[in-house]
């Protein structure tokens, strides 16, 4: 794909993840696309799911609603939005606040791989154990003893 056609997809996914339609979310990614997050992350291990979303109707029904089990008021900072080729790089913040009526904000880095009009492969990073700490506390067992890096 072209500069402009990946960013402009990728735009289009932000706007669908607003609505919260799982339809229309997934309709925007290719059919063997993947979701990869850091491992033990403080979303997958609150809510006590995978870490490496397949399909297009496992991610959508994440994003529509999965995640908001835990973040409510969610809103999206973008930071940066940078495309090269297929590649786009998506910087933001997001704030919310969660079950215990507590604030979070967390900075993330997506890295979305575009394939025939649609995303195939997403790769998100953020700081795992500021994370933890918001979604858990600084005392919890997690939030001092992650992984620096996804076993291979």
């Amino acid at each position: 794909m072209q500069t402009e056609q990946s960013r402009e997809l990728v735009q289009q996914v932000w706007t669908a993840f607003s609505t919260r339609e799982p339809d229309r979310i997934a309709a925007l990614f290719t059919d063997d696309a993947e979701w990869i997050a850091p491992k033990a992350n403080a979303t997958a291990v609150a809510l006590g799911v995978t870490d490496h979303m397949k399909g297009p109707a496992e991610i959508a029904a994440f994003v529509a609603h999965g995640m908001h089990r835990l973040y409510k008021d969610v809103a999206v900072k973008f930071l940066g939005f940078h495309a090269d080729g297929r590649f786009v790089i998506v910087e933001e913040e997001m704030t919310a606040t969660l079950p215990n009526a507590q604030p979070y904000r967390l900075k993330y880095c997506f890295i979305f791989e575009c394939r025939e009009g649609r995303v195939a492969r997403v790769h998100e990073y953020m700081d795992t154990m500021s994370g933890h700490r918001q979604v858990f506390g600084a005392g919890h067992p997690l939030a001092s003893s992650l992984p620096l890096s996804r076993p291979a």
